[in-house]
C-alpha cells in the first residue's frame, strides 16, 4: 500500500513541510480548490501544483476530487458541457501522471455531520453525527455551516435544488449516474486513470433527498453498470461504518479480489444509537477492527492509495474540522505499524 495524506493547498495549516515529516508518506491527495465547480481545470494551475508537492519529494498520484457539477446529477441544463469539461479534467490530470480520481456523487450535501466540535471523554475535539441534532435543522433556512453545504446558494436556489431531487428519486439518480459513467469510464479508459467513486456520508438520505452509494448491494450495481477497473471505488471505513448493516471487512475482501478498490479512508467511529461519533484510529476508542481490516487489506495483496481519514482535535490545535495534523499523523503511524507487522509476520518487507 501507499501512504498518503489530504492537503488543500496553500492555504492549508497542515504544511507539506510538516507532512513529509511523517514516516513512511508517499505523496500527498489534493485538488485545484480555486477551479469552480464543472469548469476546466487551468493547465498551469495542475503543473504548478504538481511542482510544488514534487519540490517536497512527495506525489500527487491521488486527486481528491474532481466534483461532479449538480446539473450532472440532475441531467438538467448544462450537465453535457459540465461532462464534457469532466473529461477534460480527466485527460489534462493524467498528463501529469495522476494515476486515481476520488468523486462523489452525493446531491447537494457532502459529507454531512451535526457537530464538528464535539467533546469526547478524553478533551479532544471530533466530528459527529447525532439524529437529533439533524433532524432540527433546516437547510433551506440558509442559516447552515457546516462541510458539505454549499453556501453560495440563495434560499430559493437551495430550496429548487432539494425540490428537484425529491422528484428524481432514487430511481433517477440512478439512471444519471449511469449515463455519467459510461461517459466518463471510456476517457479514463484511454488516459489509463482509475475513477474511484466515494460512498455517502453517511450512507443514508438526508433531508429526505435521495442517496445510493450506501451498502454493498448498491455498489454491486454500480460496478456493474461499467464492469471494467476503471469504474472503481474509494473504499471509505467511516462512511460505510456508520450503518452496522455494512460489513467493511467483508467488502474489502470481496472488491479487493476483484481488483475494483483504487484508494481507502481509513477512519474509525463509534457507533451509538442517535448516530455515531469519530474516535482516534486506535480499534479500542471505536467500533471498527483495525487490525482485521488491515489484515484484508494485506490479504488481498492491496498495492493501492490509502489514507488516514479525518481526525479529532488534540494537543490544542485548531484549523480545518476533520483535517488537523496530529490525530491524523498519529492514523498513518497506526496503520503504518499494522501493516508493518502484518509484513514482517508474513516473512516480507513493508
Amino acid at each position: 500500500m501507499k501512504m498518503t495524506f489530504r492537503w488543500y493547498g496553500e492555504d492549508d495549516a497542515v504544511t507539506l513541510e510538516k507532512i513529509k515529516q511523517i514516516p513512511n508518506m508517499s505523496g500527498v491527495v489534493t485538488a485545484i480548490y480555486s477551479a469552480k465547480v464543472g469548469e476546466v481545470w487551468p493547465m498551469e494551475d495542475i503543473k504548478n501544483l504538481k511542482d510544488k508537492i514534487i519540490s517536497y519529494d512527495l506525489e500527487m498520484e491521488v486527486i481528491e476530487s474532481v466534483p461532479v457539477h449538480e446539473d450532472i446529477k440532475l441531467k438538467r441544463a448544462d450537465y453535457k458541457r459540465y461532462i464534457e469539461n469532466y473529461k477534460e479534467n480527466i485527460r489534462r490530470l493524467a498528463s501529469v501522471g495522476v494515476k486515481v480520481i476520488c468523486y462523489n456523487f452525493m446531491p447537494v450535501f457532502d459529507w454531512t455531520r451535526s457537530q464538528l466540535d464535539k467533546e469526547l471523554s478524553d478533551g479532544s475535539n471530533a466530528l459527529v453525527f447525532y439524529t437529533e441534532q439533524v433532524e432540527k435543522m433546516d437547510p433551506i433556512a440558509g442559516n447552515l455551516a457546516l462541510p458539505g453545504w454549499d453556501a453560495s446558494y440563495s434560499k430559493d436556489e437551495m430550496a429548487e435544488l432539494i425540490s428537484a431531487y425529491k422528484q428524481l428519486g432514487e430511481d433517477g439518480l440512478w439512471e444519471n449516474l449511469e449515463y455519467f459513467l459510461k461517459e466518463i469510464i471510456p476517457v479514463a479508459k484511454e488516459c489509463d486513470v482509475k475513477m474511484a467513486i466515494h460512498q455517502d456520508d453517511p450512507p443514508w438520505s438526508i433531508f429526505g433527498i435521495p442517496r445510493i452509494i450506501t451498502n454493498e448491494t448498491n455498489i454491486d450495481r454500480f460496478l456493474k453498470i461499467v464492469d471494467n477497473e476503471y469504474n472503481g471505488l474509494t473504499l471509505c471505513s467511516g462512511s460505510l461504518g456508520c450503518s452496522p448493516n455494512n460489513n467493511y471487512v467483508q467488502m474489502v475482501k470481496k472488491y479487493g479480489k476483484m481488483g475494483r478498490i483504487h484508494f481507502a479512508h481509513l477512519r474509525n467511529i463509534k457507533l451509538l444509537d442517535n448516530g455515531f461519533e469519530e474516535t482516534a484510529h486506535y480499534s479500542q476508542c471505536g467500533s471498527l477492527d483495525f487490525v482485521e481490516i488491515l489484515k484484508a487489506y494485506y490479504d488481498i495483496d492491496y498495492k493501492g492509495y490509502i489514507r488516514p481519514d479525518h481526525g479529532r482535535m488534540i494537543w490544542g490545535e485548531t484549523g480545518r474540522p476533520g483535517y488537523g495534523l496530529y490525530d491524523r499523523a498519529l492514523g498513518a503511524m497506526y496503520i503504518t505499524g499494522i501493516w508493518e507487522t502484518l509484513c514482517k509476520l508474513a516473512g516480507n518487507i513493508l
